[in-house]
């Protein structure tokens, strides 16, 4: 009796998958509409250093930690740019780094983090701003993002100024 029931009962269960998508479910690593559509927040330009590389084409790399399993990634991201990592998600506003000449040496970037979560309430799961502002590499404990599962941090902002050399 049982023999006949377990083939039963597997093609029973095979039978509820199907090969489709549901409708509404996004990819692991697309944006959605609302998050890309959103307008990155103003930032004031410091002053800009003639010859050091433009805004635009900066590179910021961010370290993203992922709490429960202890998995950290790099993202390099460029300002203007929204990237998708699992159920985080960064936009980067602008990065900076002071001049070699300066001290103390600084490197900061301001960024938005969304995060794929359950509401406080219980509710549906939906993407949630959980931090926006400057993050900074050598004060880490400025500016923090707290969350309970994910962090995020400066790593590095690529960027030159005249007469900078390469380090050795």
């Amino acid at each position: 009796m049982m023999r006949a029931v377990l083939p039963l009962a597997a093609l029973l269960a095979l039978s509820a998958c199907k090969d489709e998508p549901a409708e509404n479910t996004v990819a692991r690593n697309e944006i959605p509409d609302e998050i890309e559509r959103a307008d990155t927040p103003p930032v004031e330009p410091a002053d800009e250093i003639e010859g050091a590389t433009p805004r635009e084409e900066r590179v910021a790399t961010l370290g993203l930690l992922n709490k429960r399993n202890n998995l950290t990634q790099d993202i390099e991201i460029k300002p203007g740019e929204t990237k998708r990592a699992g159920n985080v998600i960064v936009r980067l506003a602008t990065c900076e780094r002071t001049p070699p000449w300066e001290r103390p040496a600084e490197t900061g970037a301001f960024a938005q983090v969304f995060v794929n979560e359950r509401g406080p309430d219980g509710g549906d799961v939906d993407w949630r701003r959980v931090f926006s502002g400057w993050l900074f590499k050598n004060s880490p404990s400025v500016n923090v993002v707290e969350h309970p599962v994910y962090d995020v941090w400066v790593k590095d902002c690529a960027m030159s100024f005249p007469g900078e050399t390469p380090d050795a």
